[in-house]
């Protein structure tokens, strides 16, 4: 079986930028909600001092992530801001005294055994740094460690321009290291496998020569073919695994964690330093000086294109993420969030979205989805409001990808039209939960 995907332009213009500290905001305004799950609830109020690595927002529930300062200063407002995603957002707003005091609860965790390992994940707020945002902890927190088979090290950074990840590979490697060492002794994992594309050779070949001297570590060389770092994508091109519809990484023996969410880990342990600042790619059409930058959570945007010499002109669109599953930003003073790997602002003419005609019924979109869905007729299911067909035609399998998109001659926005079926699918789904157990209640 053959996984299908799409070329797009690597656009890997920062690959060879160390990451670049920027100057220290007046003023940072960190979201209670920057991961998948339950936001977090704020612990402190307005006009409390508060240092560097201080817990302001504590996991609130099982999917949920603690959230920590990452300036010292005044807490200036804990107030509900519209996010970038259109909901309402408890931010903390600091303002910053440039001092940068690291506060007395950054002390170095006790680790002593797998539930004190997991214990000291969850404490650092680590969750899931190429993007997808899932707190770290609760992916590390298998009830039967002999299910794992192994660890799957996502390197792919199949999204083009993005390389903050590869910076953590070619500046950061014996923390990737470390991490693997740490998930061995605590996971008990004996197979490593660090998948990376092949538009990334100077990455592969020194992560091939660290793994030589470490057991159990192997380094896998993919072709650039997006979205290889789909993280049922990754499984099966480095393991051969295929995870069902409904089922997780752990089913067929496979735990996926991101290259630089482990190096963060590896350093948490040995510093206590929990997750307060960031590595981003600030790049696209519109940046006069595309770079890398390390910069602390809850920096405005405006800062880190300013960090990249500004705007050779007016930025139509600016994205967090990559250009083919990237989030666009209403304001540029929206912040740096943990998940915010890169920043890309395009002129008017890369961000211009072309003409859309009618389908031509060509499949192109079928053809190269990774999961062969087909985008065509969830597009017709949604406009009947057929909610059957669409659990038929599995819309909930999407991962948002945007191949299907990409490739459509016609330019119709059908991953856009997947993001809502699935929303009405899963509505349907809920509704229809309630009314068999209400049946079944008589």
């Amino acid at each position: 079986m053959k996984l299908h995907g799409i070329k797009v332009p690597h656009k890997k213009n920062t690959a060879e930028c160390p990451p670049v500290r920027i100057a220290l905001p007046p003023e940072v305004s960190i979201p209670m909600s920057m991961h998948i799950g339950k936001p977090a609830k704020a612990v402190v109020q307005k006009g409390d001092e508060v240092r560097v690595g201080q817990l302001i927002g504590e996991a609130d529930g099982f999917v949920s992530s603690n959230i920590h300062s990452s300036v010292s200063g005044k807490i200036k407002a804990v107030e509900e801001r519209i996010g970038s995603n259109g909901a309402k957002i408890v931010n903390v707003v600091i303002t910053a005294d440039g001092k940068q005091t690291v506060s007395d609860e950054v002390v170095k965790p006790e680790v002593k055994d797998f539930e004190s390992f997991v214990a000291a994940v969850k404490k650092s707020g680590v969750v899931g740094l190429g993007g997808a945002g899932f707190p770290s902890f609760v992916k590390l927190s298998v009830k039967d460690l002999s299910k794992i088979e192994a660890v799957v090290i996502n390197a792919a950074e199949c999204e083009p321009y993005i390389t903050s990840d590869t910076r953590t590979m070619l500046d950061r490697g014996d923390s990737v290291f470390k991490g693997i060492e740490a998930l061995r002794k605590y996971l008990k994992v004996k197979r490593f496998i660090i998948g990376i594309e092949s538009n990334k050779p100077k990455s592969a070949a020194f992560m091939k020569e660290l793994a030589a001297k470490s057991d159990g570590v192997e380094v896998k060389v993919l072709p650039s073919i997006y979205p290889q770092g789909g993280e049922k994508v990754l499984i099966f091109n480095t393991m051969g695994r295929i995870v069902p519809k409904g089922a997780l990484p752990i089913d067929v023996g496979a735990i996926v964690i991101n290259v630089t969410t482990l190096a963060f880990i590896a350093d948490y342990l040995e510093t206590g330093m929990p997750l307060v600042e960031k590595c981003i790619t600030v790049d696209g059409s519109a940046v006069k000086e595309p770079k890398n930058v390390i910069a602390p959570i809850g920096t405005p945007i405006e800062f880190l294109l300013e960090a990249a010499g500004g705007c050779k002109s007016e930025p139509a669109k600016v994205l967090y993420g990559g250009p083919m599953m990237g989030i666009a930003v209403p304001s540029l003073s929206e912040p740096v969030l943990k998940n915010t790997n890169a920043i890309i602002a395009m002129d008017e003419k890369e961000a211009k979205p072309p003409k859309t005609t009618a389908c031509i019924g060509c499949g192109q979109c079928t053809n190269h989805c990774p999961f062969r869905l087909d985008p065509r007729a969830i597009a017709r299911a949604y406009k009947l409001n057929d909610n059957g067909s669409l659990e038929k035609l599995c819309v909930d399998l999407c991962m948002e990808c945007g191949c299907c998109s990409y490739v459509c001659p016609a330019n119709r926005p059908l991953v856009q039209t997947n993001k809502l079926a699935k929303a009405r699918l899963r509505g349907y789904l809920i509704a229809k939960k309630a009314e068999a157990a209400k049946e079944g209640a008589k």
